[in-house]
């Protein structure tokens, strides 16, 4: 969930300690402080009195600073910090009841307690399948970190380590080519371990400002923003979903290669191998650079590899850079791209067709999904709910076995020549168009027949679903459907549906009804809303050029009530007629629908569909 949906969701009290920190950061002169500045000034009261928008916009300014501020915590090695950023950056851990926080947090310990006996073991034990220079390399590491947080103790003082002592040991970590998870293992095996109370946890994390906690939701949020931030602290260079997109591409003895590397249990299977590399906090860097190729390989060849690996596999092409490095960085850039990217690359309601279809096929999916990005919810196949935890389509159909893929495309009639997943995709890119097919159905509020034509709504959400379409329309007519200057006149009295802004303050209003009955006929009630529209924008000294109601269908009295009215400018256009203009206008010359043509009281669509032609 991005960072401003968050903060419209919260108290100023709950706010607070990230508000104060950014204030912090603002008061040391942060790298872009005039930007920042240019932005506060709009505001006497300064960051508190921000708007929301500002305020993330502010965040993602001090974001470099914000992250050095988050490192210097760090420094108390004992603080546990490590886990549970690691436990709260993890895909879908970003929203979360704080009951479950606590069970992720109690699982986490326990499974580290565990995995700390399993190395020891393994340290005693010559025949464990750790290498003999892997074993070494943990040795120097696990010694070094032995002596930098004892030798305090000789000294009469309190067994700690010392911030030039940590940047040596993580220094020394990196050149030994250790695992985020390596290190943390041998870590704990030094360091007391103990459970803290989630309370004193979930304050610890909201004092550092990388969490908000909702009191009256119980729920901790993490923004999409922090997330990608704390990434960059725990040296995690792509979400999981991108490393296992890209992991998926390698066989499966690269895989074991990768494995063996990072003391990865080789008895699990090929997916499961995946994810613990991924758990381990291996280098994504690191593995593009080393891990993937056969010993002996020559640089030209390692650069073909990865070429291959991102244009045909990734389907990602001309990355920049000439080195290795550079093309890893363009590749670490592109994913950060499009997890920035809120675009889901098919509709909102194509994700709940998909969703709804896998589900049908696949009824373990659910469960799946459920578990890997431990969610709490039992049913979490909503297209509304997974966007929230930034799930997309494509992150869903990542998980799914090739196997069950195949099943998937057959049971739905899928193509099955070419890459499966971007067929997939494609396929349920349609539903925006099977939408508005039934433009008419939607405004005829017709369930019955929209259930007939694969689609499925509430009817509680045909209103909205009609605006929405009819918005569409008018886009692909080539009007400007301007929300943000309607949003900016509506009042919590007058709330208008679309406005199409013409330039040089003219505008069209438009208002948009269902119904049930054959012949819409309520005029007074909707003729009444419609001045009150028309008040509202002559007193921002607006001209209306036209009032469009846009209907089903209208009875004779309503046509006639119209006629008479000497008040607006008001004309009725059946959905039947608007969709037909649409198809007309596509194949027409015109980059922009000529509204001239919106002269009759009923909107002739005959002669609209002529002019169009010519």
């Amino acid at each position: 969930m991005k960072l401003e949906k968050i903060l419209d969701k919260l108290g100023s009290i709950e706010k607070n300690s990230f508000i104060k920190i950014i204030d912090n950061i603002i008061s040391k002169t942060p790298k872009n402080a005039k930007e920042i500045d240019k932005i506060l000034s709009s505001s006497d009261k300064g960051l508190k009195s921000a708007d929301h928008q500002n305020i993330s916009r502010i965040f993602a300014l001090t974001v470099d600073e914000f992250q050095e501020h988050v490192k210097c915590e760090f420094q108390e090695i004992t603080s546990q910090l490590d886990i549970l950023i690691d436990i709260i950056i993890r895909d879908g851990n970003c929203i979360m009841k704080q009951d479950w926080f606590s069970r992720l947090y109690e699982a986490e310990i326990k499974h580290l307690k565990n995995r700390i006996k399993n190395l020891d073991a393994d340290f005693d034990n010559d025949k464990s399948e750790l290498s003999a220079s892997r074993k070494r390399d943990y040795k120097i590491y696990k010694a070094c970190l032995h002596t930098a947080y004892h030798n305090d103790v000789e000294n009469n003082r309190d067994a700690k380590v010392t911030s030039d002592e940590l940047s040596i040991i993580l220094t020394l970590s990196k050149q030994l080519g250790l695992s985020q998870e390596e290190v943390k293992l041998i870590n704990y095996s030094i360091l007391p371990i103990k459970k803290i109370d989630i309370q004193e946890v979930i304050k610890g994390l909201k004092n550092i400002g990388v969490i908000f906690f909702s009191n009256k939701e119980n729920t901790i949020y993490v923004a999409d923003e922090m997330v990608r931030m704390l990434r960059k602290v725990r040296e995690k260079e792509v979400a999981e979903k991108f490393y296992r997109r890209t992991l998926k591409l390698l066989k499966e003895p690269i895989i074991n290669q990768i494995g063996r590397e990072h003391n990865i249990n080789r008895k699990l299977s090929y997916s499961q191998k995946i994810e613990e590399i991924i758990k381990e906090g291996v280098s994504f860097t690191n593995m593009l650079l080393e891990d993937i190729y056969k010993q002996g390989i020559t640089l030209t060849e390692k650069k073909k590899t990865l070429n291959e690996l991102c244009e045909k596999g990734l389907r990602i092409s001309n990355l920049k850079g000439s080195t290795l490095d550079d093309k890893i960085s363009s590749l670490i850039e592109h994913f950060e791209s499009v997890e920035r990217d809120e675009k889901v690359g098919i509709s909102l309601d194509g994700f709940d067709k998909l969703l709804s279809e896998l589900n049908q096929s696949l009824p373990k999916l659910n469960k799946q999904i459920k578990d890997q990005f431990e969610l709490q919810d039992e049913f979490v196949l909503k297209a509304d709910f997974l966007l929230d935890y930034n799930i997309k389509p494509r992150d869903i159909l990542d998980l799914i076995i090739q196997s069950d893929l195949t099943k998937f495309i057959k049971d739905n009639g899928i193509k099955q020549r070419g890459d499966d997943i971007l067929n997939i995709l494609e396929h349920y890119k349609d539903v925006e168009n099977l939408y508005l097919e039934n433009y008419e159905n939607v405004a005829y509020r017709n369930l019955n027949v929209l259930k007939e034509n694969a689609i499925t709504i509430k009817e509680s959400e045909l209103g909205i679903k009609f605006e929405d379409l009819t918005k569409v329309i008018f886009k692909s007519l080539g009007f400007n459907v301007d929300d943000t200057f309607k949003n900016n006149l509506n009042t919590k009295k007058d709330m208008m549906d679309i406005l199409l802004n013409l330039g040089n303050n003219e505008i069209i209003i438009v208002e948009c009804k269902t119904s049930k009955e054959k012949g819409y006929n309520k005029f007074s009630s909707v003729s009444r809303q419609l001045k009150s529209y028309q008040n509202l924008a002559l007193k921002n000294d607006l001209r209306i050029v036209k009032i469009l109601l846009v209907a089903p269908e209208f009875s004779d009295d309503f046509v006639t009530d119209c006629e008479m009215d000497t008040e607006m400018n008001l004309s009725l256009i059946t959905a039947s007629t608007l969709s037909n203009i649409s198809d007309a206008f596509k194949t027409s010359k015109y980059t922009e629908f000529p509204h001239v043509l919106f002269r009759d009281i009923v909107i002739n669509e005959e002669r609209i569909l002529k002019a169009l032609s010519k």
